[in-house]
């Protein structure tokens, strides 16, 4: 073997023991949350923590309300309500805007994409009260249609910047052989743009449900009793007496298995669709 071939193999190696590394470091926080979760209050509120404590299901059972009587399906709900509802008419309203702007350009369309950034430049807070306002008056408080509204705002800039880099990469000449053919506006669309941007479709649809599935600080403020979503319920773990580390962490692990199932569902789309919109 040569030493040019012994270099590339050392550096392949160590290439390989740096990303094993790095993978590890982002796994660790969540390996702990698990093992703390099966840990019993006591043990998980030890300094320093206990590895090899007796494991219990205790957390999770609190999590279903096994003192409490409260119970997470409610909030779960209104969470997978609002997250669906708004990812869907997310993606109805930034694929036609993104096909405007990427594949049949309109006018100054960098201003008009700059416009959309812009919405994501003012704090959240800062429009708190005003939409709380808005809410109240028009008896929206307390509602998962209030939240549809909200997540479906915030997110379309997201997806519409999201989007015009996908479709900026379907072949033009395909989209003019389908119109010579006769072929319409919607025709295309079903036929051609969806079908060849379908996995950026779908990267831009995880990414908006996350989004709106980890929201707190509207469902927080706007909503009380019939449309809290799931991670309003896992702050009411946290309390001032007692201890809590061990139910928190297996909330959020039980909070989070929508998210973790469907990012592992898409995780081939989720993949091309990024790749799609980053390599040119």
């Amino acid at each position: 073997m040569s030493r040019t071939a012994r270099r590339r193999k050392s550096a392949t190696l160590l290439l390989g023991v740096a990303a094993w590394a790095v993978g590890l470091l982002f796994v660790a926080p969540a390996a702990w949350m698990v093992l703390t979760s099966l840990h019993a209050e006591t043990d998980a509120a030890t300094n320093p923590p206990s590895l090899f404590a007796p494991l219990t299901l205790d957390g999770y059972a609190e999590f279903f309300g096994a003192s409490s009587g409260a119970s997470p399906i409610p909030p779960l709900l209104n969470s997978a309500m609002a997250s669906i509802i708004s990812t869907l008419l997310v993606l109805a309203l930034s694929i036609p805007a993104a096909y405007a702007l990427s594949i049949r350009p309109v006018k100054k369309w960098s201003d008009v994409m700059f416009f959309f950034l812009s919405t994501k430049m003012l704090p959240v807070v800062a429009g708190l009260l005003p939409i709380y306002l808005i809410a109240k008056s028009t008896g929206l408080l307390d509602s998962v249609l209030l939240l549809v509204i909200l997540y479906t705002s915030m997110n379309l800039p997201i997806a519409v910047w999201m989007m015009r880099s996908f479709l900026s990469e379907v072949p033009v000449e395909i989209l003019e052989a389908a119109a010579i053919d006769g072929a319409g506006l919607l025709t295309i669309f079903r036929r051609i743009v969806i079908p060849v941007s379908g996995p950026g479709i779908a990267a831009t649809a995880l990414i908006c449900f996350i989004f709106s599935w980890n929201e707190l600080l509207f469902a927080n403020v706007l909503t009380s009793t019939a449309a809290y979503t799931s991670p309003v319920f896992l702050t009411s773990f946290v309390t001032s007496q007692g201890l809590f580390l061990a139910k928190v962490c297996a909330a959020a692990l039980a909070v989070s298995l929508p998210v973790l199932v469907a990012g592992f569902a898409a995780q081939d789309k989720l993949v091309q669709g990024l790749s799609l919109g980053a390599v040119k």
